[in-house]
């Protein structure tokens, strides 16, 4: 599966677009972790354990996103962007979403 977050591929012909796809995942913060992270926040730093989470947690909405092309015949995603929201205090949803394509 091709991805790009460009409305093109270079070397490749759209030949139908799809529509939208998307995947995503809801976290929760791990209170152990949280622990942690409070104390690097009060130092200084990068929080480990929260990049973690979010590299996690992308990876996986665009596993999501890539299942939902491939169901619905997309071989490429263009314009791939992420969001994220919060869903309640400690929770927060990761989107990712484009528009899927067959290319030639």
């Amino acid at each position: 599966m091709i991805i790009t977050t460009t409305e093109s591929i270079e070397g490749k012909k759209i030949i139908e677009t799809i529509g939208l796809v998307r995947g995503n995942t809801i976290r929760a913060k791990h209170i152990g972790k949280d622990i942690v992270a409070g104390f690097r926040g009060i130092v200084g730093g990068e929080i480990k354990e929260y990049t973690e989470m979010m590299t996690e947690s992308r990876e996986q909405a665009m596993e999501r996103m890539v299942e939902d092309a491939k169901k619905k015949g997309a071989n490429a995603i263009i314009g791939l962007r992420f969001t994220t929201s919060m869903i309640s205090a400690g929770s927060a949803e990761l989107l990712a979403y484009g528009t899927g394509v067959k290319v030639k």
